[in-house]
Parts: C-alpha cells; structure tokens; sequence
C-alpha cells in the first residue's frame, strides 16, 4: 500500500512539473535560447574530445587490458539510443542543421568509438587468446 502511495504522490508531482513547464515563460535557457545550443555544442565538443584519444591510443597499441567490455558495450547502446533520438528530432531542416544535429552527430562519433574498443576488446579477450 505505502508504494502505491509513493508512485501516486510522485506522478502528481511530474504532473504538477509538467504544467509548469508549458505555462513558463520561454527565456535563454528554452531549447532555442543560446545557452542551450551552447551547453549542447560544449557537450558535443567534451564527448568526442573524450572518446577519441581513447579510441585512437586503443587502435596504436591494441591493449585493452584495463578496459571494461560491459562499459563500453553499454556506452555503444546508449550511443546507438542518443543517434535515433537526434534523428527523430531532425538533424537537417530547410535551415541547415537540425534540433538533433550535435545529439546526432556527437553520438555518431563517440558509438563508432565504442564499437572500434568494444571490438578490439573482443578480439584480445576472446579470440586472440584461444
């Protein structure tokens, strides 16, 4: 009984938030204020910048000891999971670049990534060692 109550009282309070937000006044931090699409363009900057020499240290020297496969198994899903959001929030429009574009594009280069230290992983692990 005392989780059905907690369930009703959080709805309610999703419920209430969601009201909030469509009555709210659309100010600079609204999806098409600036520092929005500035925390969005830092956002895509710091992931690949963080991904990349990752990627690009594991493809020269091929070690992948300290690597955690589920990590970046999971990082690759959630990749995969970003790119289809930013697809669906249109990554080109008659304008140029789309709402979904940095979702889109950052998610592109940090799951092909993934996937190159997920699959260097997998040869080292399991099929270099057999």
């Amino acid at each position: 009984m005392d989780l059905l109550i907690l369930i009703q009282s959080v709805a309610d309070v999703a419920s209430q938030a969601a009201d909030a937000a469509q009555t709210a006044e659309p100010g600079i931090f609204a999806p098409t204020g600036m520092i929005y699409k500035v925390c969005g363009w830092i956002a895509t900057l710091g992931l690949i910048f963080g991904y990349v020499p990752q990627a690009w240290q594991t493809m020269r020297t091929r070690r992948t000891d300290d690597i955690a496969l589920p990590t970046f198994l999971m990082i690759g899903i959630g990749g995969i999971a970003f790119m289809l959001q930013g697809a669906m929030l249109g990554v080109w429009n008659e304008n140029g670049m789309g709402e979904g574009f940095a979702l889109f594009f950052t998610n592109l280069i940090t799951t092909v990534c993934s996937v190159i230290i997920f699959g260097i992983k997998i040869y080292n692990d399991y099929i270099k060692k057999k």
